[in-house]
């Protein structure tokens, strides 16, 4: 993106800056995203947006502009604003930008619908929390004047019409723990370059497994598969209705790593555990936090073995 001609300082030019250059590279991108935007959002306002975090983030600076391009596109694709409100941000891994949706841009899809809203938490030492699961669920919070690091998180989400809320609280432990499993890009992951970001990603973890059971819309249900991959290091392109998931990127070069040859038939292996291997480790939790991390670990699984554990955990509980 930064890069300058060796014409141009043969011939004494002065270089571009590169915060000049990708002005000049969003206007060519305008009319194509004028035509992804939801009616609410305009062209001119997801550019200027995008141009912010390119200005204020050095690293984005040394991104391909392809890969900038499909991420702004994709946040176009999700009404989700990238940047400054939290709806979602532009993450650069080396060389390649990964559109990450943000905690708040995943509420903002539910209250779009209508049909349900949610909401999260974050509980700091010497607040009163309490909490109870079961057939009545409840969630009391009253902060106190903590700082520095959270507890807890939690994330409830309420359908309209429903009696009962549905009510998510993770500890600070488990956050870590999820993260260690699930991060595929090493130091690089966006959760691990501030406290703030950390609590970002807790956040949007919780929320997730509360959005599992509200109403979701063809926006919200992309937005989840577009946080889930690029939890995972790997790129999206949303085409329709459809999100079609890139290989993962290289945590080294940041570039997308080549798929490797497939096996040959008889070497063919499973990427992940067996279900009898997670109804094991199920069977072997101790709390329902143990519980939740055998469940996130079954996500490869077919639907009616990921059901069953599903069932099998709570009757657990």
């Amino acid at each position: 993106m930064a890069s300058t001609s060796m014409t141009d300082i043969a011939a004494g030019k002065k270089p571009q800056n590169p915060v000049a250059a990708f002005s000049g590279f969003l206007d060519k991108l305008k009319p194509q995203l004028a035509m992804a935007l939801p009616k609410h959002m305009n062209a001119d306002r997801m550019a200027r947006l995008a141009l912010t975090a390119f200005s204020t983030t050095p690293a984005l600076q040394q991104c391909t502009p392809q890969s900038i391009a499909g991420c702004i596109m994709t946040a176009a694709q999700l009404g989700l604003e990238p940047g400054i409100g939290g709806q979602g941000y532009l993450i650069p891994y080396k060389n390649t930008c990964t559109f990450v949706p943000g905690w708040k841009g995943l509420v903002d899809l539910v209250s779009r619908s209508g049909r349900a809203t949610v909401w999260t938490g974050v509980v700091f030492e010497g607040d009163e929390f309490e909490y109870q699961l079961g057939d009545a669920p409840f969630c009391r919070h009253k902060p106190a004047d903590g700082e520095g690091k959270f507890s807890h998180i939690y994330a409830i989400g309420r359908v309209k019409d429903a009696q009962m809320p549905v009510i998510e609280v993770w500890s600070r432990g488990k956050v870590e723990k999820h993260l260690k499993q699930f991060n595929k890009v090493g130091d690089r992951h966006y959760a691990k370059a501030s406290e703030s970001n950390f609590e970002m990603y807790a956040r949007k973890v919780a929320l997730l497994q509360v959005l599992k059971y509200m109403p979701a819309s063809i926006e919200l249900s992309n937005a989840m598969t577009v946080s889930h991959a690029s939890e995972e290091g790997r790129g999206t392109v949303i085409e329709g209705d459809f999100v079609t998931v890139s290989d993962p990127i290289d945590r080294e070069t940041g570039e997308v790593a080549a798929p490797a040859a497939p096996p040959a038939a008889a070497d063919v292996t499973q990427t992940g555990p067996t279900y009898a291997q997670l109804v094991d480790r199920l069977k072997a939790s101790k709390n329902r936090d143990e519980s939740d991390l055998v469940i996130d670990a079954a996500r490869h699984l077919p639907k009616d073995q990921f059901d069953e554990l599903v069932k099998l955990a709570e009757d657990a509980t």
